[in-house]
């Protein structure tokens, strides 16, 4: 009941629509967490402290990934003739584990071309191809990455790390992996993960740079910017939100609801809705609906899911579903993702079924079709 009621009061406030929107917004594409299950269990071998789904099953996206994916979200069709699309929010960089093996230059970086054609030579039976098969899958319209970062870590939690020699760390780079890393004791609140999550407001200055950095590789990467972001972790200074616009950003993805460190001794409590705030530059992007299936293999997300479609639909909302890419990771067990994949082919045939004139759409064209109407 409590759970009804906050999937109905939660899509009361913001921009509404009379037409039915169905936008997938899926994080962590592009992103090396474990670079394999032999990786994996030689950290876990070693003392690294491997946590949850994301520690033990998510890789770099697989050309048998990739291939499920893209299989799955053309099955269904919408109101227009549209397949399903996934507007997965991908990093344009990842750790150059070799670099950093090699030298004591501190953290180093490699653009995600050059992490698929390293895998790809390195495990071909999973990655030859895999990054033609993205490029097949934006050109078919099933793929619309946006940005989410540079890299899905911290940059200076990890150079804390490397500086003090941390053993964790170490064994990350040796088996080219980025997970189990833990919290950093001089960052209070900063996990590995928090790209741009901060201890100090001085600290803004890097997630400047890095930003900047990064969108600027992400057209690189994919052959077009990025107008929409959502930070890694949803970490995001609120000060920083007049600089992502000027770099060419017209929405951000953000949270109904959290705490924003403003500095080391301050916090605001922030509260969003889906639209355009008056004095903002920017569209917000809130999700309101939740398919996790990997998360509890017991829970059934799809039927969650569905019924949060239906409550956003109520308030004449958009259904703007939340996801990971772990949920559709096989390169450690395959099984991951036949079950993850499976429950997202029930979620389409359970929408296209219950609302027939549903319309598919990625995050950026939400983004646009409020613009024209604010």
């Amino acid at each position: 009941m409590k759970r009804r009621l906050l999937d109905n009061l939660k899509n009361i406030p913001g921009w509404h629509t009379t037409e039915k929107l169905v936008v997938f917004s899926v994080d962590d594409y592009g992103n090396v967490r474990l670079d394999s299950k032999t990786a994996r269990d030689r950290m876990a071998a070693g003392g690294v402290e491997l946590q949850g789904r994301f520690d033990h099953l998510d890789t770099l996206e697989t050309r048998q990934d990739l291939e499920g994916l893209l299989e799955t979200l053309s099955s269904v069709t919408d109101s227009r003739g549209r397949h399903a699309v996934f507007t997965p929010y991908a990093l344009s960089a990842n750790p150059d584990f070799e670099a950093m093996a090699q030298s004591d230059q501190g953290y180093q970086y490699e653009p995600l071309t050059r992490t698929f054609k390293r895998l790809a030579a390195d495990q071909p039976a999973a990655y030859e191809g895999a990054w033609a098969l993205w490029l097949e899958g934006i050109r078919a319209g099933l793929l619309k990455p946006q940005f989410h970062g540079r890299e899905h870590l911290n940059v200076e939690v990890l150079e804390r790390k490397l500086k003090a020699g941390d053993r964790a760390l170490k064994l990350n780079i040796e088996n080219r992996s980025m997970a189990g890393l833990g919290v950093e004791p001089s960052l209070p609140g900063v996990g590995f993960t928090h790209g741009f999550g901060l201890w100090e407001r001085s600290e803004t200055a890097r997630h400047r740079e890095i930003i900047a950095d990064g969108l600027k590789l992400f057209e690189q990467v994919f052959g077009f910017p990025s107008i929409s972001f959502t930070p890694p972790a949803q970490k995001l200074h609120p000060e920083l939100y007049p600089f992502v616009e000027s770099q060419g950003v017209r929405a951000i993805d953000k949270p109904l609801h959290c705490v924003r460190r403003l500095d080391r001794d301050r916090t605001v409590r922030e509260f969003n809705a889906l639209g355009r705030r008056r004095g903002q530059g920017h569209v917000s992007l809130v999700r309101n609906v939740v398919c996790e299936p990997t998360d509890d293999r017991s829970f059934d997300s799809v039927g969650l899911a569905l019924g949060q479609v239906a409550a956003a639909f109520r308030w004449r909302k958009p259904a703007i579903i939340s996801s990971h890419r772990v949920n559709f990771c096989g390169h450690i067990e395959e099984d991951n993702r036949a079950f993850g994949l499976n429950a997202l082919r029930r979620l389409l045939q359970g929408i296209v079924q219950r609302w027939p004139d549903v319309q598919f759409i990625s995050a950026d064209e939400l983004a646009e079709r409020i613009e024209t109407e604010v």
